[in-house]
């Protein structure tokens, strides 16, 4: 995402997939950063083309306004709004002249498995925006200005001793954010508060609930994300997980709200839309990627789904040249 420090990995992907680098002389994993440093570091235009990090962004606004757009949301952060962008999502920012943050990135895999398990990095569909007050709101932005004061110095520590206090104090940080309240309303997937304006019928199911959620749907969320351009029915993952297909939508309902084949089917438009909007490829090459026999196919499946062509949608979203 900064020119120093990540590079675009030539995927053969429209948009780019940009992989974590760590600085010069930092532990890998995990950096800590502050609006103006990544000002510093980044040149604006790269910043605000849309891409496809494989780390999460974990964001606190500190002064001014700031605008960020994720997987088609259009969101605007006030004073002590966090975002937490997750990796794979597509995203890229507004104009940071004026606003004042921090900005953790680090990938999944600097952390335990118990800590990613209890924090639910794999939530992809969870909630972008949050907005914690009171404790909830002190004890993160704790976590977080331990997190970089430890960050920017060794403190007469050995370098892997150092690596382990930045593994647990990131670990107290992710698990005080996952546990924050999403905006009032239900968050952006429905709408609600940060949120400015989004296409809410191509995303995936959102996450309110997942933290609830059983691990049969939990199985078959992390299936689908696997194999959504190999498969889109629902009896092939109930075969591959050993559940039935009825088990799979009755979880996936009671998760989610919606069952299990528009479950996946919503993954596939949102991937469609990401492609369309932030690509060049055309229609028939996408529909190859997704799994489809053919662009007529994939046509009809995108018209049903979202009432209008891979064409027109992606001429309404780039609006006039």
């Amino acid at each position: 995402m900064v020119k120093k420090r990540h590079t675009a990995q030539d995927t053969g992907e429209s948009i780019p997939a940009v992989a974590f680098a760590a600085p010069a002389g930092r532990p890998a994993g995990v950096e800590v950063l502050t609006l103006a440093e990544l000002r510093e570091r980044a040149d604006a235009c790269a910043l605000a083309v849309p891409h496809r990090p494989d780390f999460h962004h974990l964001l606190v606004v500190d002064e001014g306004r700031l605008r960020h757009t994720v997987d088609f949301r259009k969101y605007e952060l006030s004073v002590n709004d966090w975002m937490w962008v997750r990796p794979g999502q597509v995203h890229h920012f507004g104009n940071l002249s004026g606003v004042e943050g921090r900005l953790v990135l680090f990938e999944s895999g600097f952390l335990d498995p118990a800590t990613a398990a209890a924090a639910r990095l794999e939530d992809w569909f969870g909630p972008a925006v949050h907005h914690p007050e009171g404790e909830q709101a002190r004890a993160v932005d704790c976590a977080l200005r331990h997190l970089h004061q430890e960050f920017g110095a060794l403190r007469g520590l050995p370098l892997e001793v150092h690596i382990e206090v930045l593994r647990h104090l990131l670990a107290v940080l992710v698990l005080r954010a996952s546990r924050m309240s999403a905006p009032a309303g239900g968050g952006e997937a429905r709408g609600g508060a940060g949120a400015v304006r989004g296409e809410g019928d191509g995303r995936a199911p959102d996450g309110d609930g997942v933290c609830e959620a059983s691990e049969t749907f939990l199985r078959f969320r992390d299936a689908v994300e696997r194999g959504f351009t190999r498969s889109r029915r629902v009896e092939d993952y109930a075969r591959q997980l050993g559940y039935s297909p009825r088990t799979l939508s009755r979880a996936t309902a009671a998760a989610t709200g919606v069952g299990a084949k528009e479950f996946i089917d919503r993954r596939v438009v949102l991937e469609a839309k990401r492609l369309l909007a932030h690509g060049d490829q055309t229609a028939a090459r996408i529909a190859v990627r997704l799994g489809f026999a053919d662009a007529a196919n994939f046509a009809k499946f995108f018209q049903h789904r979202t009432g209008s062509t891979p064409i027109s949608f992606r001429a309404e979203v780039r609006g006039p040249a």
